[in-house]
């Protein structure tokens, strides 16, 4: 079957699987059905990912329309179906299969749509598909507090937002091409520095920007994944996530090439909110808001790449032009599979323990080996640890940036080393913040004796080991895989090559004089660096003898019952970067009889939104205030009803007649 073929397959299994979900029947033909349409988008991607896919006009809807995947559509499109197929056939744990696996299908559709539609007009379409399957993917679960479902509305209101700044745009290109292919946006040549087109560079950025969580659009996040299961959570920060992503690189990149201020925009942007997602990523205690957030920050480091690859276009740098387009394709590609990881991981930590809750309940200890050794390797790629994939990308970021030097511009020379600031602190938190996660989410010890501890079920063991050794394999043939990528930074920018990015098996920034790594030779010589602290475990063992002591824990007589928590974790930055937290802090005293008898203390304390309060609230105020107002439209009389429509009819006459 050739890959042409295997993507239309693909589509028709989807719509299968959304017309038996609709229907209520087929349960697992259904879970079959989306498992087996990602599986032959990710062989056509592997098969065709030099070339890309030029699927025969669809004849739907709109004339002319095609499905074209370019090799960097491919690309992101692979490795976003590699985590949706293992988060379909696992499937929700808490929800109605119907509902899931309708969303899970218009998320796949409407991604797909994203990759490959050539017009505004359907773009819009598969666009707005795929923001309707993740409330439909959303909705029908119930893993969050009751108050969560305000989440979901709020995620609503804000990807609404973006669709309005995104068909503003679009509408805008076409008026001024005359035309609604893209094709004809491309050919456009816009003036540098010109207005309209930064104006419509913003209203990409926004639209775009709202599914992939820039500021203040990271803040719906928590409250929506934090509803979802982990399953939810591994489309959303896959696939979909590395859609809107394409969607804003063409439009950035094809239409509107050569933009100095909208590069330097677009850089502040990212760097702003990688910085913020991963503050408030530190601080959650739920393993989908942390990895939420984390989503968040990952795709925030993809756009400050971006801006920087426009800004040394802007100057004529063609080759560094293409290192930061390179780099935020392998930086969204590793991040969809260790995020896919973990999130499958949040679903075994739920099936084993009935929560999401970040706690020490040694799952690693009651659960199979490879399930650690594949959380493991993703928590240290999206903490940018080597030789993982996440540390081949983020140390291609800090090359990029680190480049600055090369520009004539002192706006884009400040620009670029205030982002690797910026990225260094963002770095240093995303490390804490996984080893949060994993040391106290997996490696950690049961502290509680009661009942018996859970184990991670063998599917998702299964799913987790296989998604983190995907991670080091990304990491390792990053010299090979980069040539799936050659046709693509030939097209965008002329007379380049990806293969400018390796000599041999050494990854270097365009240059092995500049700077260079191999995670192709790391994953050889960490290991044998390791049996030197083994060696010396061993050889202190068999000289000393070791002793047993009660551990020192504040004075407690039973230090086994103490435990270290993600709040005392966390708390030292929670106060440091107070000014960003804005903690707010309850406790609550419970009383036996009288006052002076406490029988119970209960303390609680959370981060604010940062920007909730300053610019959401205010809508949500005078929203509130129209439906107030015009409620007793609504009424429920009779007359009041028929004297609307006479009112109605009188304008419209009066229309008529003048």
């Amino acid at each position: 079957m050739s890959a042409e073929w295997m993507v239309l397959a693909a589509s028709a299994l989807w719509l299968l699987s959304l017309l038996l979900a609709v229907l209520g029947v087929g349960r697992r033909l259904v879970r079959v059905a989306l498992a087996l349409g990602c599986a032959l988008v990710v062989l056509a991607s592997a098969g065709r990912l030099p070339e890309g896919i030029a699927c025969a006009p669809l004849g739907v809807g709109w004339a002319g329309s095609r499905l074209v995947l370019a090799p960097d559509a491919l690309w992101l499109l692979a490795f976003g179906a590699v985590a949706a197929f293992f988060a379909t056939a696992l499937g929700s744990p808490g929800a109605s299969w119907r509902s899931w696996s309708s969303g899970a299908s218009l998320c796949l559709l409407g991604a797909l749509g994203c990759f490959g539609l050539q017009d505004a007009l359907g773009f819009l379409v598969a666009w707005e598909l795929m923001s309707l399957g993740g409330a439909v993917l959303l909705i029908g679960e119930r893993l969050g507090p009751s108050h969560e479902g305000r989440g979901l509305l709020f995620m609503l209101g804000l990807l609404e937002v973006g669709a309005v700044a995104l068909m503003a745009a679009l509408l805008w290109l076409s008026q001024h091409t005359g035309s609604v292919h893209f094709g004809g946006f491309a050919a456009q040549v816009w003036s540098p520095g010109g207005w309209p087109a930064l104006a419509i560079g913003v209203l990409l950025l926004v639209g775009f920007g709202a599914k992939l969580g820039v500021l203040p659009f990271y803040e719906w996040y928590p409250g929506a994944y934090g509803q979802g299961s982990g399953a939810s959570g591994a489309l959303l920060s896959g696939v979909v996530l590395n859609a809107a992503f394409f969607g804003l690189a063409r439009g950035l990149t094809v239409w509107l090439p050569g933009q100095y201020a909208l590069g330097v925009i677009t850089v502040t942007v990212g760097v702003l909110s990688a910085i913020l997602a991963v503050l408030y990523a530190f601080q959650e205690d739920d393993w989908r808001r942390l990895l939420a957030f984390s989503s968040a920050e990952n795709a925030a480091i993809a756009i400050t790449v971006l801006g920087a690859s426009m800004i040394f276009r802007q100057e004529g740098l063609l080759a560094l032009a293409s290192l930061g387009y390179l780099v935020a394709l392998l930086h969204l590609a590793g991040h969809a599979l260790a995020k896919g990881c973990l999130m499958l991981a949040a679903d075994g930590s739920y099936a084993a323990c009935g929560r999401y809750d970040i706690r020490q309940q040694a799952l690693l200890r009651h659960s199979r080996w490879y399930f650690g050794v594949g959380v493991v390797f993703a928590g240290m790629s999206l903490a940018a640890m080597p030789p993982q994939a996440g540390f081949v990308s983020e140390w291609f970021t800090f090359q990029t940036l680190f480049q600055g030097f090369h520009l004539a511009s002192l706006g884009g020379r400040l620009t670029l080393s205030l982002a690797g600031a910026g990225m260094a602190l963002t770095a240093a938190v995303a490390f804490a913040t996984f080893v949060k996660l994993v040391g106290l989410g997996v490696l950690g010890r049961r502290v509680r004796e009661e009942g018996a501890a859970g184990s991670v079920r063998g599917a998702h063991a299964v799913a987790c080991g296989l998604l983190g050794l995907g991670v080091l394999v990304l990491a390792v043939g990053m010299p090979w895989w980069l040539h799936g990528l050659d046709r693509v930074t030939a097209q965008l920018f002329p007379g380049q090559s990806s293969t400018a990015l390796r000599q041999g098996p050494l990854l270097v920034p365009l240059t092995s004089s500049f700077a260079f790594i191999s995670p192709t030779k790391l994953v050889v010589a960490l290991p044998l660096l390791a049996l030197l602290p083994i060696g010396l475990l061993v050889w202190s063992a068999r000289r000393h003898r070791r002793l047993h002591v009660p551990v020192w824990y504040g004075g407690l007589a039973r230090p086994a019952q103490g435990a270290t928590t993600t709040l005392t974790f966390a708390n030292a930055m929670r106060t440091f970067y107070a000014f960003v937290y804005r903690p707010r802090t309850t406790i609550d005293h419970a009383y036996n009889g009288r006052s002076y008898f406490v029988h119970r203390v209960e303390h609680r304390t959370t981060v604010a939104p940062l920007f909730e309060a300053k610019i959401f609230r205010m809508p949500v105020r005078v929203v509130q205030w129209l439906a107030r107002t015009v409620s007793p439209l609504q009424s429920g009389h009779m007359n009041v009803y028929l004297g609307l429509v006479g009112l109605l009819l009188v304008l419209i006459m009066a229309v008529a007649l003048f």
